[in-house]
């Protein structure tokens, strides 16, 4: 596998948000994801696209309406905030997906884990101020994210075919269901209201805003592809299979490379009770 392939599956890992409640975010991370690997290399299976004149042309679609309404909006966000507060900004984003990512190890059977996400949730939403700072992460309760998509996988659920639709990135059917439930039952959402919402409309648009600012280097990236298309599609495919070998013990745990780096400024975990 090259480093192209190794560098898209680090940054899809350590950047992922489960269930920001916006397909439209997941889908843009996606594309991130993807932006750093080359083409489908020998000796991996073809990819399941049977659609693809179809999806090849809503591939395109959707980098047109990038570059004309997200990047520059992205562009302009990068220019005037400085980094520390773009990170404190993600760490919040991820943080409100956190608590979806218990609900799916728990029905992976795994309460262990689920009981570490919560605490992650409790300590990041409390000492961390409203997720500012991942104050559990120096606790040794790292990032691990799950889906549904993820959770159909661990009870052997196949990806099926694959499908691009604009905004929203690359998909597969096993992964489409997944999302739309990650959306459907998002705990934050439900408690604090959908989109409809001041909250919901505040939370789409900062999310929306914080991955595509997150993945303008990998979008850059993607430019100097031969086929951006195929790029895409083989790199999403790998991550996923790799998401779900995590999942089933096949694989070990993505290094959270891309995770903000600590800030001298958090608040400390170790406080006088």
């Amino acid at each position: 596998m090259s480093d192209h392939d190794h560098s898209a599956r680090r940054q899809a890992s350590g950047r992922r948000f489960p269930v920001a409640g916006i397909a439209v975010a997941a889908g843009l991370l996606a594309v991130a994801s993807s932006a750093r690997a080359e083409e489908q290399p020998t000796g991996v299976a073809p990819a399941n696209d049977p659609i693809e004149g179809f999806n090849r042309g809503a591939f395109k679609l959707g980098m047109g309406l990038d570059k004309v309404l997200l990047a520059p909006i992205a562009h302009g966000y990068i220019a005037i905030t400085p980094k520390p507060v773009r990170d404190r900004v993600s760490s919040a984003v991820y943080n409100l997906g956190e608590p979806n990512t218990v609900i799916n190890q728990v029905l992976q059977g795994k309460p262990k884990r689920a009981m570490r996400a919560t605490t992650r949730f409790v300590v990041n939403s409390t000492v961390g101020v409203l997720g500012l700072f991942d104050v559990a992460a120096k606790m040794n309760l790292p990032r691990r994210d799950s889906d549904f998509g993820q959770t159909f996988g661990y009870y052997g659920a196949g990806p099926g075919a694959y499908i691009y639709v604009p905004l929203m990135g690359p998909l597969n059917v096993r992964d489409g269901i997944g999302r739309a439930l990650d959306i459907a039952t998002d705990p934050v959402g439900a408690v604090a209201g959908g989109v409809g919402t001041d909250f919901g409309k505040a939370r789409l648009g900062v999310t929306i805003l914080d991955v595509r600012a997150s993945a303008d280097p990998a979008f850059h990236a993607l430019k100097d592809s031969s086929d951006p298309y195929v790029t895409v599609r083989s790199a999403y495919g790998q991550y996923r299979e790799a998401f779900i070998r995590q999942a089933t013990g096949e694989a070990e745990d993505l290094p959270d490379f891309d995770a903000p780096p600590p800030d001298a400024s958090a608040p400390a975990a170790t406080s006088n009770p």
